[in-house]
């Protein structure tokens, strides 16, 4: 478990406390601890490495211009396509799945679950951005090219944690520890990227239980398309909440 703690504090090192140089030297202790201990932990955590080291190399900000989105889309797409190719065509493991079509329909309270998610974003999200001021770490938008690209990124993004935190670094560390730990481990560093993007302010104290709750869900329903459904939910009410936080007179319909 040392070496994938060492991983997990990487994470929060390179993204909260913005210490590269630290950062990648826990990665790298991280990798020299586990190749001690497996072969296997060593790959896996490699994988993940390099995904937590490519996102590190870019601005991780809410700025929504083609030349930064294109870049940081750039570095998202080598953090998720790296560790699914390596695995599948060198390793032939194929631990890293991204599981869509699971031909298993959804049950009545996953169904039910959905609304409940917008309800939930509704309650909390104007308050936490609103009242803390974190809304002003995303751009005010009021033109029609803003308002795409603003949802376009939180979409995106929010697609792309799943991919990443989840379906990848969840699922390997799960081959080599408890669930839970892998769980804990995850959701650290779920946070803590999320926290270098702008969720400041108490925003860990709703990210980690969220990070935590969609490992799980995945975990009993195997389908990366009903947790991406739950994370773009609660994105497109953080979409409303910042489009009305920046123009308070639109989409009026929130309590705060």
């Amino acid at each position: 478990m040392f070496p994938a703690v060492l991983v997990a504090c990487s994470g929060y090192v390179l993204f909260v406390l913005e210490l590269r140089v630290i950062g990648f030297g826990l990665l790298v202790v991280s990798l020299l601890a586990a190749r001690f201990i497996s072969a296997a932990l060593l790959r896996d955590l490699s994988l993940i490495a390099v995904g937590l080291a490519a996102m590190s190399l870019v601005p991780i900000t809410t700025d929504i211009s083609t030349g930064h989105m294109l870049v940081m889309g750039a570095a998202m797409a080598v953090a998720v396509g790296v560790p699914y190719g390596v695995s599948r065509f060198v390793f032939k493991d194929h631990a890293v799945r991204f599981p869509v079509l699971t031909g298993q329909p959804w049950t009545r309270a996953e169904k039910w679950y959905l609304p409940a998610v917008v309800i939930m974003g509704w309650a909390l999200l104007p308050v936490y951005m609103i009242s803390s001021g974190v809304y002003r770490n995303w751009p005010a938008v009021s033109d029609p090219d803003g308002i795409i690209r603003l949802f376009l990124g939180t979409n995106v993004l929010g697609i792309w944690d799943e991919l990443f935190f989840i379906c990848t670094v969840f699922a390997l560390l799960r081959r080599h520890l408890p669930t839970v730990q892998a769980n804990v481990l995850q959701a650290v560093l779920f946070t803590s990227f999320l926290w270098e993007l702008g969720f400041r302010a108490w925003a860990p104290l709703f990210i980690f239980p969220f990070a935590l709750v969609q490992a799980f869900i995945f975990t009993r329903t195997k389908s990366l398309s009903y947790i991406v459904c739950i994370h773009l939910l609660f994105d497109f009410v953080l979409f409303l909440v910042l489009i009305h936080a920046h123009n308070r007179d639109w989409i009026n319909v929130f309590i705060y």
